[in-house]
């Protein structure tokens, strides 16, 4: 069963790549995606990182709430 985390206070420069990068060595990750304004195309602040296995999602938490990303301080 896969585990879907919410990532939040994201830098306007971190796109889904990025995301998914920082992610990745806590597990396979699955998806990343930074939400995005449907008119403008600019990031809305806020991602989701899926995990195909749930014990790989809580050590990301663990290990990236409050780190940096991009210069940014993340939830």
């Amino acid at each position: 069963m896969s585990k879907k985390l919410f990532v939040g206070s994201l830098s306007w420069d971190t796109g889904d790549h990025g995301l998914r990068s920082a992610f990745e060595k806590f597990g396979d990750v699955t998806d990343a995606k930074v939400i995005t304004e449907r008119d403008s195309g600019r990031s809305r602040g806020f991602g989701f990182v899926t995990f195909s296995d749930p014990s790989a999602a809580d050590r990301a938490i663990g290990e990236m709430n409050g780190a940096q990303l991009d210069g940014r301080s993340i939830n």
